[in-house]
């Protein structure tokens, strides 16, 4: 009985082996005849996905078979070998080589593609998912259905999902057509959107519309909570960003009355200071190159803060209590470090790279992904926000500009050297911009007109918080930055920044300290 029983499995594991092999007329059809044939024949075999099919479709792909007549031979070495039995075979003298046109050529880039769904390397299914993205061949259905059931990373699970939807809405069966409606009606793929937006525009058939007309509808109001919180995200990285850069301004100029026009080459000087860094690891140091950004942090914020000292000591010392002429002296200045950068970097931009770590990011709904650097980005500006709060509020420096930005006369009196207690404060405020331009490295190109897009933002976040306010800058930063991204999807970019323009004049027309204003006795409650 055991015997039977083993014999019977055998026989059908022969039997199971045999309806899966690649055989002799599946070889001719690919190899040999009319390209239409050829190509109906390819797609036929490689819905199998078996190995030695997948060999012969790669030798076609190579150029590497051969024909005589009815036989095919795969090339190798000078060697010629049977294309289902692997064996060696002499080749004749007078065999022809293969010829693939395009659309042949096209087919089998497809059809190499569709068998590496199979692949153990989840980079080849990745690659192979994007090269058939557009392939709605019916002939592949069995073979991205077998893919999707094997498929175990749910990112590429979904895309085979959507794949198999996106073929059946083109089937000739308005069954298959109906199904495909109602299965793509669940899903939280916003690419979804865009095949049930195609297909409505070629649907003849009226009950297939209606079905698909519902599924879009159910797409949209599924990737509504992704778009409103992306929308929220981006804002909070916005205002992350616009934190950091504010923040050096709120101690210039919310401090010390004094206004940078040159604040924005500060950050500039930052970015371009991470770039040397980078490069000095890629040459130097390439095996910690993914560390160099932590190497680069100090020595933006050193950078900037040396050239914040050197000015402060060399112009700015002199004008203090005249803003008109410290706005015209910092906005040369700003000019000059402009021109300064391009006779030494060039005035083209140069890209900062990210390190492997700050690299992709986090898909936490079909719609919504968080990069990894815009997240690294909004950590670092709390951990700036805290330090700088600490500064000011628990250490003697920080005692001395407080007392200094109260009442200068005094905190003289007091034995406070003033002078002193200026630039270390210039010098605070123009490496926290050099922080800012580092961290701004990790999302954009660095140039010398890196700051002139952010001076006017930054202004307006100091002025909207309330002069010397740390809470106030945090607070105008965020809400800034979320309502700017808010206005972007309903207005766009350009008339998003006009609305929040606006909003902030007829904010200060009606509150002219600011969200928080100074306490004192001539501040206005």
């Amino acid at each position: 009985m055991l015997l039977r029983h083993l014999s019977l499995f055998l026989t059908t594991l022969l039997l199971a082996a045999q309806a899966h092999a690649l055989t002799p007329d599946e070889v001719k059809g690919m190899a040999i005849g009319e390209t239409e044939a050829r190509v109906e024949a390819l797609a036929k075999a490689a819905a199998k996905a078996d190995e030695k099919t997948a060999a012969f479709i790669q030798a076609l792909s190579d150029d590497a078979v051969k024909t005589k007549g009815d036989k095919v031979f795969v090339v190798k070495d000078d060697k010629a070998f049977d294309p289902i039995t692997g064996a060696e075979v002499p080749l004749p003298a007078d065999a022809e080589d293969v010829i693939n046109p395009n659309l042949m050529r096209s087919e089998l880039d497809n059809a190499l593609a569709a068998l590496k769904l199979f692949s153990k390397d989840e980079k080849q299914r990745r690659d192979a998912i994007k090269t058939l993205g557009g392939d709605n061949d019916e002939a592949r259905l069995p073979l991205i259905e077998k893919a999707y059931a094997a498929e175990t990373v749910p990112e590429l699970k979904n895309q085979l999902e959507l794949m198999r939807a996106a073929i059946l809405l083109g089937s000739t069966d308005k069954a298959k057509r109906l199904e495909a409606a109602a299965q793509l009606a669940g899903s939280k793929n916003p690419n979804t959107k865009t095949v049930l937006i195609e297909r409505l525009g070629t649907e003849t058939d009226a009950d297939v519309k209606v079905a698909l007309q519902a599924a879009l509808s159910k797409v949209d109001a599924s990737l509504e909570w992704g778009n409103k919180l992306g929308a929220i995200f981006s804002g909070i990285s916005l205002g992350s960003i616009l934190l950091l850069v504010a923040l050096g301004l709120a101690i210039t100029y919310g401090l010390m009355g004094v206004i940078n026009m040159a604040h924005g080459e500060l950050m500039m000087i930052g970015a371009y200071a991470t770039y040397v860094v980078q490069g000095l690891f890629q040459k130097y140091f390439p095996g910690a190159f993914d560390w160099y950004l932590l190497a680069a942090v100090p020595v933006a914020f050193m950078a900037s803060a040396l050239m914040g000292a050197a000015l402060e000591r060399s112009v700015i010392r002199f004008l203090y209590g005249r803003p008109l002429e410290t706005l015209l002296a910092t906005w040369g200045i700003s000019l000059m470090l402009q021109q300064l950068v391009r006779s030494i970097f060039g005035a083209q931009n140069v890209g900062v790279e990210n390190p492997v770590w700050m690299s992709g990011g986090v898909q936490v709904l079909g719609n919504l992904s968080l990069p990894y650097n815009r997240l690294v980005i909004i950590v670092f500006a709390v951990a700036v926000l805290l330090g700088v709060a600490w500064l000011i509020s628990k250490t003697r420096l920080g005692l001395f500009v407080r007392g200094v930005t109260q009442n200068r006369p005094i905190a003289s009196c007091m034995g406070v050297n003033t002078a002193r207690v200026d630039t270390y404060a210039f010098a605070l405020g123009s490496g926290i911009a050099g922080l800012a331009g580092c961290a701004l490295s990790q999302v954009g190109n660095v140039g010398p007109d890196l700051g002139q897009g952010y001076i006017v933002d930054s202004f307006m976040v100091v002025v909207l918080g309330g002069v010397g306010q740390l809470a106030g800058t945090v607070y105008a930063a965020l809400g800034l930055g979320i309502l700017n991204k808010f206005l972007e999807g309903w207005t766009g970019a350009v008339l998003a920044k006009i609305a929040v323009l606006v909003f902030i004049i007829i904010f200060i027309q009606k509150r002219p300290q600011g969200i928080f204003a100074m306490k004192g006795r001539s501040a206005e409650a």
